[in-house]
């Protein structure tokens, strides 16, 4: 028999306990909810049924879609039943469910946001040689990559973090499991479970962040040689979106895991895991679709046969 003291139960302090902000944040998470599954579902099918979007750039869209639909569901109803009921109790289990997808499917984000800009890299700098250089093959083969770091990544953080002991309070200072916010509750020695956590998550983030600096100093190299205005204009206004949600996802990440945990303040953490748990995966299929031009038309289309539709009906 080991120390460990059985927890079959946490309790969620969650993002506030004023009883008159509960009622509006819960309207407002409802919403923002509602806003991700609505964008990020129908840019997968708006993608799976327009065949002029089956190229490598919509491939890894739909897949980034598909990925913030699934991290987006991991946390978010659970803030929203927090902000509800009182007494917010998630069972042991459970949290460790919700741990292991979030950090599957945010790792997933973070190789998908990488392959995106090796994309990105081979349509600006190599346009010729484009076609031969995102395959089918090597477009499913990063796809999968992204997903089998992901899944290992998660497996990897649930058994560092499950493996500790707890025995001085179950009470989590968090609105979801979180890695930090459980792990500190722990009554065992987390030197090494941290050490794990901080070296595990910079080596996810900084390679994918290489394979990212490295596409944009050649895409920029390639902008400045270019003579065109319109050219100059076109890339800078792809690199701009992808840039924009390359800044707010690993910011708010570093901020969150690459701190040490003295440093951490829980209030503070919970403000900046708003931003990665609920608002990135509602402002994606903006950043990346609905500003362009490509899927704004099928959108269109599509909202013009539903209007036509609904006419006939009546």
């Amino acid at each position: 028999m080991d120390n460990r003291t059985e927890v079959t139960q946490f309790i969620l302090l969650g993002l506030t306990s004023d009883p008159e902000l509960q009622v509006p944040l819960f309207i407002m998470f409802t919403l923002i909810y509602l806003i991700t599954l609505v964008g990020n579902l129908g840019i997968m099918v708006l993608i799976l049924l327009d065949s002029r979007l089956h190229t490598p750039m919509y491939f890894f869209l739909c897949n980034l879609s598909l990925v913030d639909f699934g991290y987006s569901t991991a946390v978010t109803p659970t803030v929203m039943a927090g902000l509800l009921i009182e007494d917010k109790i998630i069972s042991y289990n459970t949290c460790a469910a919700q741990m292991f997808f979030f950090v599957a499917f945010a790792t997933v984000e973070n190789y998908l946001l990488a392959s995106m800009a090796y994309d990105r890299y081979a349509a600006v700098c190599k346009p010729l040689h484009y076609t031969t250089t995102m395959t089918t093959g090597v477009c499913a083969c990063l796809a999968t990559g992204s997903y089998l770091c992901g899944f290992l990544n998660a497996s990897i953080h649930i058994g560092d973090t499950f493996s500790l002991s707890f025995c001085k309070s179950n009470v989590i200072h968090h609105f979801f499991c979180d890695i930090p916010a459980v792990m500190i509750l722990s009554c065992s020695d987390r030197h090494v479970s941290e050490l794990v956590l901080v070296y595990v998550v910079s080596f996810n983030i900084f390679f994918a962040l290489l394979v990212i600096l490295i596409s944009y100093l050649f895409i920029f190299i390639t902008i400045l040689k270019m003579q065109s205005a319109q050219g100059h204009q076109k890339a800078l206004s792809t690199c701009a979106s992808h840039l924009s949600a390359i800044s707010i996802f690993y910011g708010t990440i570093i901020f969150m895991y690459l701190q040490p945990s003295s440093n951490h303040s829980m209030d503070t953490d919970k403000m900046a895991s708003v931003f990665y748990t609920t608002v990135i995966p509602m402002l994606n299929p903006v950043v990346y679709s609905l500003r362009n031009q490509e899927v704004k038309n099928p959108f269109k289309k599509v909202l013009m046969k539903a209007k036509s539709s609904l006419i006939l009906g009546f």
